[in-house]
C-alpha cells in the first residue's frame, strides 16, 4: 500500500444510497461522502419493486464525481436477499422484487410443501423471515418460470453491481447466507437443497470470500465514469450488517452488537453457527460475518415505520425529518 490509498465505497440502504471515498494510510483512515440519494420502492402490493435503473445512473454519477481520484479499488455494499435476473447479455430482465412485496407469501407455502421450517432451519440456520430469496426464488419458479427459462443468472443487489462494474458475476458470501439456500457449514451452495426445491442451479452464480479480486471496471465504466483503467472491483461484506458489524471497534468476544437503519439487527458474532432446535425456535438467524465468523442475530423492526411516515408526510408537502419526530 502507498502513503495514501484510495478506496470507493458504494453503500445501498433501502432508504438510501452513497458513494464514499476513503483514504487509508499507515496511520488514519479518513472518508467523504461524495454523493448520496434516495431510494425506495416503486409500486404497491405484489408490484412493489426497486427501480435498478435509477440506482445504476446514482451509483455510476457518484463514481464520475472520483475521476479525478486515482482508485485503488471500488467495493460494494446493500441490504440483503433481494436480486435481479439477467439474461446472458447481461441485461436485466424486470426491476427486481422488493422483499416487502406481498407475492412472498406464495413463496413460503411453496417452499414449506417440500420441507418443513424445522428442517429447513437445520439447513440454513435462517431466522424465518417471509422475504428470504429461498420463497422469492420458489415463488418464481411457479409463477414466472419463463423468465426464468430466459435469465442466466439471478444476482443479489451487491453481485449486481459488481458485474455492471466488473463483468464478472460471482455471489459474495456474506449476502449469499441471506438467500436460504448456503449451508452454513460449508459456505457453498446447498445443492440438495435446491434440487429438493426445484430451484435452477444455473441461476446461482459461484461463491465467493469477501476480499475477493473480481477484475478491473470495463471499458463502459471507464468511459461513463472516467475512471482509471487500473481501478479494481474487490469485494466487501456485501451484506452491509457484516460490514457494520466488522467495523464495530470492540475485541471483546461478549460484546453485543446493534445495527440500526430501517431494520434493526441485534446479535453477536461466533466462530461456528447455532443451528439447535433452540436457536430455530427462538428464530435467530446465522449469516456469516466477514473472515469466515457468524452472525448470530435476530432482525427486529427499526427505523422503516418512520421513514416511510416521512415519504407519505413529504407527499403531502409536510417536511419533516427524523430528529423531528
Amino acid at each position: 500500500m502507498s502513503e495514501v490509498s484510495a478506496f470507493a465505497a458504494i453503500d445501498l440502504g433501502a432508504s438510501s444510497g452513497r458513494v464514499i471515498l476513503g483514504r487509508v494510510s499507515a496511520h488514519k483512515i479518513e472518508y467523504q461522502e461524495v454523493h448520496r440519494f434516495s431510494n425506495g420502492p416503486i409500486g404497491r402490493g405484489e408490484s412493489l419493486k426497486w427501480d435498478a435503473k435509477a440506482l445504476k445512473s446514482n451509483v455510476f454519477e457518484g463514481l464520475a464525481k472520483l475521476a479525478d481520484v486515482e482508485l485503488t479499488s471500488i467495493g460494494v455494499d446493500s441490504w440483503a436477499v433481494d436480486f435481479a435476473l439477467v439474461d446472458s447479455n447481461g441485461e436485466v430482465l424486470r426491476h427486481p422484487f422488493h422483499y416487502r412485496n406481498n407475492r412472498n407469501l406464495r413463496g413460503v407455502s411453496a417452499v414449506q410443501s417440500k420441507i418443513s421450517p424445522s428442517n429447513l432451519y437445520a439447513r440454513n440456520g435462517l431466522q424465518f423471515l417471509p422475504f428470504n430469496t429461498i420463497y422469492q426464488l420458489a415463488i418464481d419458479q411457479e409463477e414466472q418460470f419463463a423468465l426464468l427459462e430466459n435469465a442466466d443468472k439471478a444476482l443479489l443487489i451487491p453481485d449486481l453491481f459488481n458485474f455492471w462494474l466488473s463483468g464478472v458475476q460471482r455471489s459474495e458470501r456474506t449476502n449469499a447466507s441471506t438467500t436460504g439456500l448456503l449451508n452454513p457449514l460449508s459456505l457453498e451452495w446447498d445443492q440438495e437443497l435446491i434440487s429438493q426445491l426445484g430451484i435452477q442451479p444455473r441461476l446461482l452464480a459461484p461463491v465467493v470470500a469477501e476480499g475477493s479480486h473480481l477484475g478491473l471496471i470495463t471499458k463502459e465504466v471507464q468511459e461513463m465514469t472516467n475512471l482509471s483503467a487500473k481501478t479494481k472491483v474487490v469485494t466487501v461484506g456485501s451484506h452491509d450488517t457484516a460490514s457494520a458489524f466488522v467495523a464495530v471497534p470492540s475485541k471483546s468476544a461478549n460484546s453485543v452488537f446493534i445495527s440500526s437503519g430501517t431494520w434493526s439487527l441485534i446479535g453477536v458474532e461466533l466462530e461456528k453457527p447455532i443451528l439447535t432446535a433452540e436457536a430455530f425456535e427462538a428464530n435467530f438467524t446465522n449469516e456469516c460475518g466477514v473472515d469466515g465468523r457468524t452472525r448470530f442475530l435476530k432482525n427486529v423492526t427499526g427505523l422503516w415505520l418512520a421513514q416511510e411516515s416521512i415519504r407519505e408526510w413529504r407527499k403531502n408537502g409536510k417536511k419533516y425529518e427524523l430528529k423531528n419526530l
